[in-house]
């Protein structure tokens, strides 16, 4: 590694662009995981991944699935950049004389990565988890009596036009509503809700998803070239991505809850995070915290496995006239 340095520019490419393909490909799959960790118990309106996918396509039509898409696929490009690239980069400042890193310093690594995507990750997550959510809340008003519909009400009156739902709705909520919304009335504190609940998801994900990953990619390195193929990469994404999911999967049903900003019929909020999970736990029990991990793992592990094969192709290095580096 003393003779090479890693091109940041042609990482961030990189992680972009693979950002982008795995996104498009596991969204409805990600909306889906959205909508059942909001579910609460007596209200349940999906009963699995495939129910709300089909109740998704009968009531807001195929497009539906991809609610929120747009905010994601826009952000997703930053946020896996900077993810994949700060990972390479605090690799590199932790190795000494080209020698390969300990387990430790890998997870250190890890930590440094979650927390620098987190600066992209919160708004992304605040934004799209609103428009995702959308549909649960509608649907849930047309099987509630009207009696009780009319507890469905936003935690916040500033945003409450934003997020109406139902069977009135002519129009389809807008993310640049809801951020302007949220900016006018809370200014970027209203944007970073959550902030904690993400770094209490993201940064343990990290420590896990990358040492994971790059050991298990250096068991199909080749002798020759020390580089592995692409499909070992991808099923080496696809394993290290649905640990590190199922993993941190409790923090991600807090997170969820955390930002959703619009509560369905007698559905609680939270004044933080330990109420968060506090509440969850007294009201659903513990295995209310694995709420959507079976979608999640199908999220992340396709995902990573993308990333990290379209990362490896090597496209910023492509781009940029750079040689391509491995420092796996």
């Amino acid at each position: 590694m003393s003779n090479h340095q890693i091109s940041l520019p042609a990482k961030l490419i990189n992680g972009g662009a693979a950002g982008l393909i795995g996104v498009t490909c596991v969204f409805p799959v990600d909306l889906a995981k959205t909508r059942l960790q909001n579910q609460r118990n007596g209200q349940r309106t999906y009963t699995s991944m495939m129910d709300c996918l089909i109740k998704t396509v009968r009531s807001e039509g195929y497009f539906g699935m991809y609610r929120g898409a747009a905010v994601n696929l826009t952000l997703v490009t930053p946020e896996k950049a900077i993810k994949l690239a700060a990972n390479d980069f605090f690799r590199q400042c932790l190795s000494k004389n080209g020698k390969g890193l300990n387990v430790f310093k890998e997870m250190l690594a890890g930590c440094g990565a979650g927390i620098c995507q987190v600066i992209v990750t919160t708004p992304m997550e605040m934004l799209k988890i609103q428009l995702q959510d959308a549909g649960r809340l509608a649907q849930q008003r047309l099987i509630l009596p009207s009696s009780s519909s009319t507890k469905v009400v936003a935690t916040n009156p500033v945003l409450s036009r934003a997020y109406n739902v139902g069977p009135a709705v002519t129009k389809p909520i807008s993310a640049t509503q809801i951020a302007k919304d949220l900016f006018y009335s809370q200014g970027f504190r209203g944007l970073y809700k959550g902030l904690g609940a993400t770094i209490l998801r993201d940064v343990p994900f990290s420590v896990i998803y990358f040492p994971l990953f790059a050991n298990l990619n250096k068991l199909g390195q080749n002798s020759l070239d020390g580089k592995a193929s692409f499909f070992h990469s991808f099923l080496s994404g696809c394993v290290a991505g649905s640990v590190a999911a199922v993993a941190v999967n409790p923090c991600d049903v807090i997170k969820t809850r955390f930002q959703s900003l619009h509560k369905g019929a007698n559905e609680e909020t939270y004044s933080g995070i330990v109420d968060c999970a506090r509440k969850i736990w007294v009201n659903e029990g513990p295995s209310a915290f694995l709420k959507g991990s079976v979608c999640r793992a199908l999220v992340i592990a396709p995902l990573f496995g993308i990333v990290q094969m379209v990362y490896f192709v090597g496209v910023g290095e492509f781009v940029l006239g750079f040689s391509r580096f491995e420092v796996y």
